[in-house]
């Protein structure tokens, strides 16, 4: 990879939009479309808050956040060491949710598919969760 970061953060749902803006900026550098930009900044966002909300179910812990870039292709993992997911298969379904008390959509996922080029969830449970996501910016 040409540029990386990584950065961790409490798992609060504060920092939700902290991460949003650190991996825009990262990769605003690559004078990405707004599109691009709002794209990436959806995809971690749903990421972010899957690992708060489920990984750690709102009770605190630690986030990762990497993102690197090589000419237009973009990188993204974030990641939790929370309580993992037993079924990927099935949290990936559209509108399947582990908390529907709290009235989530169940749509996370779908919306980091959609918005991203390659997406893959790899979890553990009871060791955590790490969603892998690229996005190739178009070039002039």
């Amino acid at each position: 990879m040409k540029n990386q970061m990584r950065i961790f953060f409490d798992a609060v749902s504060e920092n939700e939009a902290f991460a949003r803006l650190v991996a825009a900026g990262f990769f605003a550098q690559l004078n990405p479309t707004l599109a691009e930009i709002t794209d990436v900044k959806t995809a971690v966002s749903e990421a972010v808050t899957n690992a708060i909300i489920h990984g750690y179910e709102g009770k605190g812990g630690t986030v990762e956040l990497f993102c690197a870039y090589d000419e237009n292709r973009l990188q993204i993992e974030v990641a939790d060491r929370g309580i993992g997911i037993p079924n990927i298969a099935q949290a990936m379904e559209p509108l399947y949710t582990s908390k529907p008390e709290l009235e989530r959509s169940g749509m996370g996922f779908t919306i980091m598919e959609t918005f991203m080029d390659k997406m893959r969830v790899e979890s553990i449970p009871h060791f955590g969760t790490r969603v892998y996501m690229e996005k190739d910016l178009k070039t002039e």
